[in-house]
């Protein structure tokens, strides 16, 4: 039996309706992680947020959620849920579905990671104070080993979004951008390729 890829990258939160949020800049370096991990044969997982027709899953309790909830948004069969089509799955990607922030939380994510023999993770997403803070939180406290794409994790406070990458995650994974994580790949796509 060939031997699996013990990491895998998480693609968060990239749906059409967060996306057109923060505008897509984010895109073309996820785009970019993407295409690397795909060519180093690692698993590509997408992480996407979406509630069932009436929102059973809110409490009333819930602040982040509950203004959605009585929008009726992030409905599990919107567009607005949909990864964005510059970076949709491809056949043999997994997508996750989460009910709150980490991508944990709700999902079968642990459960995909643990079948699959998957140790480190390599983090993307949007907000960098939202899916990418909990999930590495939670991560973290998994004991998965933790990386973090700088260049494609994105954040409507700019202030925020720096303490986090220079402050805070190094704490608990390596942060990097994408094109020194992609090269570090190189070694292991060109054995794959001999």
């Amino acid at each position: 039996m060939p031997d699996r890829p013990t990491t895998a990258l998480l693609v968060m939160d990239m749906q059409n309706g967060i996306v057109e949020r923060f505008g897509d800049a984010v895109l073309e370096p996820a785009g970019r992680a993407i295409a690397a991990a795909r060519d180093a044969g690692l698993p590509v997982i997408y992480v996407r947020v979406a509630f069932r027709a009436g929102h059973p899953e809110v409490s009333s309790r819930n602040r982040a959620f509950g203004a959605l909830r009585d929008a009726g948004a992030l409905a599990q069969d919107d567009e607005a849920t949909a990864i964005h089509p510059r970076i949709a799955p491809q056949r043999g990607d997994v997508v996750v579905v989460k009910r709150r922030v980490s991508a944990f939380a709700g999902s079968d994510l642990d459960v995909v990671l643990r079948a699959g023999g998957i140790e480190d993770l390599v983090l993307c997403g949007i907000a960098t104070s939202g899916v990418v803070l909990s999930t590495l939180r939670q991560a973290a406290d998994l004991d998965y080993g933790l990386t973090v794409l700088r260049d494609a994790c994105a954040d409507a406070d700019d202030e925020v979004h720096r303490v986090l990458l220079d402050k805070v995650f190094p704490r608990q994974a390596d942060v990097i951008d994408v094109a020194a994580w992609a090269a570090s790949l190189a070694p292991a796509s060109a054995a794959r390729a001999g």
